[in-house]
């Protein structure tokens, strides 16, 4: 059978990034730019020393884009590996008990909305190949799909760049500006990559752009805002207590 000729409007998806690297680059970037505004924005309101300012939202982001490039790595790492070991168990059932297999991948092609009689051949037709049969039942059964599987280095990749490039972005005004130039430019530079970010996700989805980005912002602000808020009572209780 001759391959499907490739249009640009149909199939799309074909070069569409994995879901995989969409979150791990929203999630690298909105917490790089949350944390490391809220962290130098408290820093540089409490110390109004340029130095100090710069030199800690650089620590923060080497320490925090390294910690979650091995978070990422450890649990795609481990949810890779508790797919390939649904998968082996799902071949050794098939090797030991071929009937009983034949018979659920019946009634999964039924679940799928086959009819009976049409369900039964697909289900004959499908055990005599033994590969593709552990395809199917991974596949209908287990919601794996063996060949797709993530990349824990590629994913790790992501995640660390994604953080870098985010910290970044609050984080560059502190090198061209005084303190308070810098904290008025930093903060809603952050809240218009946030918008941005948010509005980007839609190029592979169908929401809408501004909602999808008045989304991000609005829930990226409030926890920069809570965490910020923490930071200033503890700040403000230390002070009393000493």
């Amino acid at each position: 059978m001759s391959p499907v000729p490739f249009h640009e409007e149909y199939l799309h998806h074909q070069k569409t990034p994995s879901s995989a690297s969409i979150r791990e680059l929203v999630f690298g970037m909105e917490d790089g730019m949350v944390s490391t505004m809220g962290a130098i924005t408290g820093i540089a309101t409490a110390t109004q020393n340029h130095f100090t300012v710069v030199l800690s939202g650089v620590v923060i982001i080497a320490v925090e884009s390294i910690s979650m490039a091995v978070g990422s790595y450890l649990s795609s790492k481990s949810e890779k590996a508790i797919d390939e070991r649904k998968v082996e168990e799902e071949k050794e059932e098939i090797r030991k008990y071929p009937h009983e297999e034949k018979e659920e991948m019946a009634e999964l092609f039924v679940k799928d909305g086959w009819p009976n009689d049409l369900a039964k051949t697909m289900a004959e037709h499908t055990a005599k190949d033994h590969g593709l049969m552990l395809k199917e039942m991974a596949y209908r059964e287990l919601y794996v799909v063996p060949e797709a599987g993530e990349s824990p280095l590629k994913n790790a990749w992501v995640m660390g760049v994604s953080y870098v490039v985010g910290g970044f972005i609050p984080l560059l005004p502190y090198f061209f500006f005084g303190i308070f130039a810098a904290i008025l430019l930093s903060i809603p530079v952050t809240l218009i990559a946030l918008f941005a970010l948010g509005s980007f996700t839609t190029k592979f989805s169908r929401r809408t752009w501004w909602k999808a980005g008045l989304e991000m912002l609005t829930l990226a602000s409030a926890a920069a805002l809570v965490g910020y808020g923490a930071g200033q009572l503890v700040d403000r209780w230390w002070l009393t207590e000493g």
